[in-house]
């Protein structure tokens, strides 16, 4: 059984496509700092085993490095 990790929301204020829930969003990983994409699935691409690929637009990017003072 794996542990849950700890993420801090960067993006949406419950406004958004998906009303609360506001996907897609960007966390941070509070472990090892690194951010966490919720998205889209995007199938253009075949990324390499254990990996995958998301799409967000650009704004929820933007809102994210705004939350990071970036």
């Amino acid at each position: 059984m794996s542990s849950r990790v700890k993420l801090t929301r960067l993006t949406g204020s419950g406004s958004g496509e998906c009303g609360q829930n506001d996907c897609p969003n960007v966390y941070k990983d509070e472990a090892d700092g690194m951010l966490v994409i919720q998205g889209l699935t995007y199938r253009g691409f075949a990324p390499p085993t254990g990996e995958a690929l998301v799409k967000i637009p650009e704004r929820v990017l933007r809102e994210a490095a705004r939350a990071l003072g970036w």
